[in-house]
Parts: C-alpha cells; sequence; structure tokens
C-alpha cells in the first residue's frame, strides 16, 4: 500500500544520512585566484581542488578560450555525428593520440560520462568485470549499468586478481575486462600498472584504466601513467582536474574508437563539447609538458605533507601522489576538523561514507603547484594546533 506521504522516502532517508554525519549540500565558492577564494564572509586557501598546476586561470587558456569563441560560438549546437564536429575537435583528438602515444582518441563531455557509457558499451550479460574494490562510482555505475558479472579485488591486491582471472578460465564469458585507476582518487596511491599489464596479456584479459588524477601531474612530460605504456588497452583522461578545464577523453585503438563512435550512446546521442572549452584544453596540452619545475615542486610539497601529518601519528594511508588524505575514521570528528579549519582560513572538505568506505571518512588535501610553502606551514600549523587541542 502507497504511504499517504508519497515522498516518506525520500524524508527518511535524508534523515538517515543526517543521523549518519552524511548528509551533503552545497555552498557557494568564489575564486579569487587558483588556490584562494572566498565562502561566506571568509577567505580560505582552497586545499580541496582539484586544479593540480593552476591551469584554470591560466592567461593562456583563457585567451585560446575567448579566441575559440569569437571565431566557432558558444556552442557546437549538434552532436559528433550530425553537425558537432569541427576541426578543432578532430585536430585535438589527433593531438591528444599522438601526445599519449595511442593510436586514437576521442572526447567525451565528462569522466563520468565516459566511465558510464563507454564500459556498458564494451561489456554483455556473459562478461566478466574484475574491477579493484577502490574504483571510482563512475566506472561502478557503467559496470552495473551493463549487467556483466563483476567481482571487487581486494585494493591493489594482485595476487587476488590472478586468483579470480585463473577461476575465470573455467568459464564461459565472452569476454573479461580488467578496471582499474592509476591513482586512486580518495587514497593518492597508485596501482602497479606493468602488473596489470602482465596479467591482462596472460589471461587475454581487456585492460581499461582511469588515469584521470595522474593526467597532467605524472608520467613523461606530464601525459600520465597510461601514456606510451603497451598493452593497455583502453585508457580514460579527464580535463578537469591537472588541465583546469573540462570534459575527458578516451585513448585507445582506432578499431576500438570507430566501434565507440557507432555503439556508445554516450557519445552518439550528446552535444559536442563547446569551442571555448577545446580551445582551453588545446592551449593546456601544448602548456603541460613544460610544466616539468612545477610537478616536480608539487611532488615535494606533498612529500613534505605527509611526513609533517605522520608525525602527528595521523594515517596518510598509502599516498603517494598529489592526493593526501588525513583518515580520522569518524564522521562526526572529520565534519570538526574541517569546520574548525575553516573559521581558521582553509578549506578542506570532509569526504564521508558512501564517497568512501565506512570507518574511513577523512579530509582530502588535493594540492597545487600554486600553494605556496608558507600556505603549507600555515595548513600543518593548524592541524598540529588542532591535534594538542584533542589530546
Amino acid at each position: 500500500m502507497i504511504a499517504a506521504n508519497k515522498f516518506l522516502f525520500i524524508e527518511q532517508a535524508l534523515e538517515q544520512r543526517n543521523q549518519a554525519h552524511q548528509l551533503r549540500g552545497m555552498y557557494p565558492f568564489e575564486p579569487q585566484n587558483t588556490v584562494q577564494g572566498v565562502r561566506g564572509d571568509r577567505q580560505l586557501i582552497n586545499f580541496s581542488s582539484n586544479d593540480y598546476l593552476g591551469l584554470s586561470k591560466h592567461p593562456l587558456l583563457i585567451e585560446m578560450a575567448q579566441d575559440y569563441t569569437q571565431k566557432y560560438g558558444t556552442g557546437a549546437t549538434a552532436s559528433r555525428l550530425v553537425t558537432g564536429t569541427y576541426s578543432i575537435h578532430q585536430n585535438l583528438e589527433q593531438q591528444l593520440a599522438e601526445s599519449c602515444g595511442y593510436e586514437a582518441a576521442l572526447l567525451f563531455n565528462s569522466g563520468f560520462q565516459a566511465n558510464s557509457t563507454i564500459l556498458p558499451t564494451l561489456l554483455d550479460r556473459s562478461s566478466l568485470v574484475l574491477c579493484d574494490r577502490l574504483v571510482h562510482n563512475s566506472l561502478l555505475q557503467g559496470i552495473q549499468a551493463s549487467r556483466a558479472r563483476f567481482i571487487r579485488y581486494r585494493h591493489n591486491d594482485l595476487q587476488h586478481l590472478e586468483t579470480l582471472l585463473v577461476q575465470s578460465a573455467e568459464k564461459s564469458y565472452s569476454r573479461i575486462l580488467i578496471v582499474s585507476e592509476t591513482v586512486f582518487s580518495m587514497d593518492g596511491d597508485r596501482s602497479d600498472i606493468d602488473a596489470l599489464v602482465q596479467l591482462a596479456q596472460s589471461h587475454n584479459a581487456i585492460l581499461y584504466l582511469d588515469d584521470a588524477h595522474a593526467f597532467g601531474v605524472l608520467g613523461k612530460t606530464g601525459m600520465g601513467l597510461a601514456a606510451d605504456r603497451a598493452g593497455i588497452d583502453i585508457v580514460i583522461n579527464t580535463f578537469g582536474k591537472a588541465f583546469g578545464t573540462f570534459g575527458a577523453f578516451v585513448a585507445c585503438s582506432q578499431q576500438v574508437r570507430d566501434y565507440l563512435v557507432n555503439y556508445c550512446p554516450g557519445f552518439i546521442y550528446t552535444t559536442s563539447l563547446p569551442p571555448a572549452v577545446i580551445g582551453a584544453i588545446t592551449a593546456a596540452l601544448n602548456l603541460v609538458p613544460t610544466l616539468e619545475s612545477e610537478r616536480h615542486y608539487l611532488t615535494q610539497q606533498a612529500t613534505n605533507l605527509r611526513v609533517e601529518l605522520q608525525r602527528l601519528n595521523y594515517n596518510t594511508g598509502q599516498s603517494n601522489s598529489q592526493i593526501v588524505p588525513l583518515i580520522l575514521g569518524s564522521e562526526e570528528k572529520t565534519l570538526h576538523l574541517s569546520q574548525w579549519l575553516e573559521t581558521r582560513g582553509v578549506l578542506a572538505i570532509a569526504i564521508r561514507p558512501p564517497t568512501v568506505a565506512a570507518g574511513t571518512a577523512r579530509l582530502r588535501f588535493a594540492l597545487s603547484s600554486q600553494h605556496t610553502p608558507q600556505h603549507l606551514d600555515q595548513l600543518i600549523s593548524l592541524i598540529r594546533e588542532w591535534h594538542e587541542s584533542q589530546s
């Protein structure tokens, strides 16, 4: 029988989140530069943005976005298979493929859209997906939409993955996909790409990697950890992080690209990325290889932050990237520290279940090459002060 209040289920779900200190909301933040902005009446240093190289405010990206808007207009006005493919889209895809060392590339409108629609296109109900337990929600959404059988192997436990691959040989799956990230978005640690390639090749599996948080920051000339690596079949990269703009692309073989163009609904049935975005991405792609000193500085600052947090006996997991988690466990305690820091000029958003596993609530510090040593000193000093107040 339907309840008198037809939205009672929503009321109950929201109250459940509230009681668990997991209720989320949106609060406006007005950026002043790449790492500082204003929320309410407070000026804050932002440690929660994925703008790892500070390119979102770079004058060259802004200039080329404006230039492309003047030349091509504000929107592409159609899907890629109608009239939404301009020469600038094709030129960018060719440049991306060459820069990453793949035969081909194909633009998508976001990383979430790419993962959630490419995976169902590659899979069917007779397929098997073996994915790392900590992969991003967009990957899980795509896998679940495919209705393929899927099993999560223990995080970065490749012996577990190999056991599952051996067991799968006894079954009659149409295809097997191994799905992982190169840098895990909430933990900041990395997968063993060489070992994943070897396992995929040994068991004739398709290797699908999300390189979003490495692209621009890690690898040769900043093109990510999956660039120029034989044996990786499909790579997803996004432009909304180190590239400071918006959108995503898949790097793959020409055959896979042709298949996606013909069968992937998320590509076929959506309006093409607007010219301003294509201009900004093109500028970033030309700029990123020149930013080696910024990448080196970013790595050093992340190492320094981990060392200081560990000296206070805080758990930073297995982080070895520009993403540094401070894992507190308790949602209530994590929220308290986040709010306490904000009153003192630091923005560090609390990450809670279900985004992360139960009992692993954390602050996720996303560092930028634009954070000065003084910014990091201020953050560490404040955490030390809060830590001492809890003793």
